[in-house]
């Protein structure tokens, strides 16, 4: 059985019952990405930055952007969900994202120092709060569902993994 290239560590499983165990290992997952994606794309060139995961899929450039994209929207939707009652999160088209200008074509240096101190604050807050407080909701509009903190914790600690196996993925199929 071969592996899906699209989801190299299987796709997301959403928790059934809280962890205090599981809950810590995915904020210490959240704190130490940034190392895990600067390592994946270290000695990486402009080439290779520009070459897709996977067919039809972004390049590695695009991958490291979209991580800044959607974990700067994690972290906000996190800051929402302890300071209001279920808030309604505001989807984003990640794929449009993906082709913005700087998204396509900027130097992806920016994304990685942004990830180092958005992962750090992200971690802290996470580590401040009470294990009652991962229980507090969001509502997606798109999924029409409501989503506690602990599963987006979650969700979120698989996605950085995610994407960093499919830059490790290409990096071992190409031989770089």
């Amino acid at each position: 059985m071969s592996m899906d290239i699209r989801y190299p560590i299987g796709k997301f499983v959403q928790p059934e019952i809280f962890v205090q165990e599981d809950l810590k290992n995915w904020i210490d997952d959240i704190k130490i990405f940034p190392k895990q994606l600067q390592e994946a794309v270290d000695g990486l060139d402009t080439e290779q930055l520009n070459t897709p995961y996977r067919e039809g899929g972004w390049t590695v450039a695009q991958v490291v952007h979209h991580l800044a994209d959607a974990h700067m929207n994690a972290f906000i939707r996190t800051k929402l969900v302890i300071t209001e009652d279920l808030p309604t999160v505001k989807p984003f088209e990640e794929n449009d994202w993906a082709e913005t200008a700087e998204a396509s074509s900027f130097p992806i240096e920016a994304s990685l120092k942004l990830l180092e101190g958005l992962h750090e604050r992200w971690g802290a807050l996470l580590e401040s709060l009470e294990p009652e407080q991962f229980q507090r909701k969001l509502y997606h509009p798109i999924l029409k569902t409501a989503m506690n903190l602990y599963t987006c914790v979650a969700m979120y600690a698989w996605h950085g993994k995610h994407h960093v196996a499919h830059i490790k993925h290409l990096r071992a199929q190409k031989g770089w």
